[in-house]
């Protein structure tokens, strides 16, 4: 580690080779973070001639290292959610403020969530990748604000262990339009045996495609409930969005006067194709709606749903 200089180089791969965990890093430099996710981000940089050019691998021991010597922003918040419920439209609008950097869904953080490296040694790997993030390359940084994948609601008592001040929420939506969403388009979680092992699994046979999505989003909302329950998250529903980022959403991610009017700058574009207007389609998705999946739901997914609308103020 002495003499390894990591400035503006960020994570962007964590990986096991012959029984060893690597990192593999890319060159940002100065460049924010404003895609919608962090695999966008990652394509972009590596279409840069430098990194064409240069790629550097370390252990894995090397995370840890560099938050000694250099430690990030510690995380401010957490985003989680139910997928495809305006996660990443709260994400954009923080994106806009240039005191923020926003990890959005980085495939290193969901790797080392659900590898099987002992727990003393994840902790220290997942708060030296965290802290990497953090890194002030514009010098204007104050908060970070990390998204994590839908199925990552799996390991929030975990990540809680290694953060436990940073508060976090959770984003969801009427499950019928969550649905239709993934049927039209399935999300990775939203394809039997994608994304491995993880808390949506639950063992039942697989039968048909609006059976299987409609355990899987109940899972994920009876899941979510229960750590809103047991670890104080905050429940916000698609339909608060965008408002209550001016309400209570600014007062969660202490945001003053100015900053909403920025975070508001990006309201009316397409939060995951920026070059689109958005136009709701929550009315066409309920009217697509075919009788199994409505069954499937209300059996799966539509008690979670109700009770975390209990939760809400």
């Amino acid at each position: 580690m002495e003499g390894l200089n990591l400035d503006g180089w960020l994570p962007i791969r964590v990986w096991q080779a012959t029984g060893q965990w690597r990192v593999d890093w890319c060159w940002f430099g100065d460049a924010r973070l404003s895609q919608p996710f962090f695999g966008d981000a990652v394509d972009d940089a590596l279409r840069l001639p430098f990194n064409q050019g240069f790629r550097r691998q370390t252990p894995l021991s090397t995370l840890g290292q560099w938050q000694q010597q250099r430690p990030g922003l510690a995380p401010s918040a957490f985003i989680f959610h139910a997928s495809r419920c305006g996660s990443t439209l709260i994400s954009q609008m923080l994106a806009q403020l240039d005191d923020h950097i926003v990890i959005s869904e980085a495939p290193p953080l969901d790797t080392l969530l659900r590898s099987d490296l002992p727990p003393a040694e994840r902790c220290v790997a997942l708060k030296g990748l965290i802290s990497a993030y953090g890194q002030r390359r514009c010098g204007l940084e104050q908060r970070l604000v990390i998204k994590l994948d839908a199925w990552n609601i799996g390991e929030l008592p975990l990540l809680r262990e290694c953060f436990p001040d940073t508060p976090w929420l959770f984003v969801y939506r009427d499950p019928l339009e969550i649905a239709v969403s993934h049927l039209r388009r399935p999300g990775m979680h939203m394809v039997p045996g994608m994304i491995g092992a993880s808390v949506l699994d639950d063992g039942a046979p697989l039968s048909n495609q609006e059976d299987f999505i409609a355990r899987r989003l109940g899972r994920l909302l009876q899941v979510g409930l229960g750590h809103c329950r047991a670890f104080t998250g905050l429940a916000v529903n698609y339909s608060e969005l965008p408002g209550a980022m001016a309400g209570r959403l600014a007062a969660f991610f202490e945001l003053d006067d100015a900053q909403r009017g920025r975070a508001f700058a990006s309201v009316g574009q397409h939060a995951k194709q920026p070059g689109q207007a958005f136009a709701s389609d929550s009315e066409g998705k309920r009217r697509e709606a075919s009788p199994l999946l409505r069954d499937r739901l209300m059996h799966w997914a539509q008690g979670p749903y109700e009770a975390l609308e209990l939760l809400r103020p």
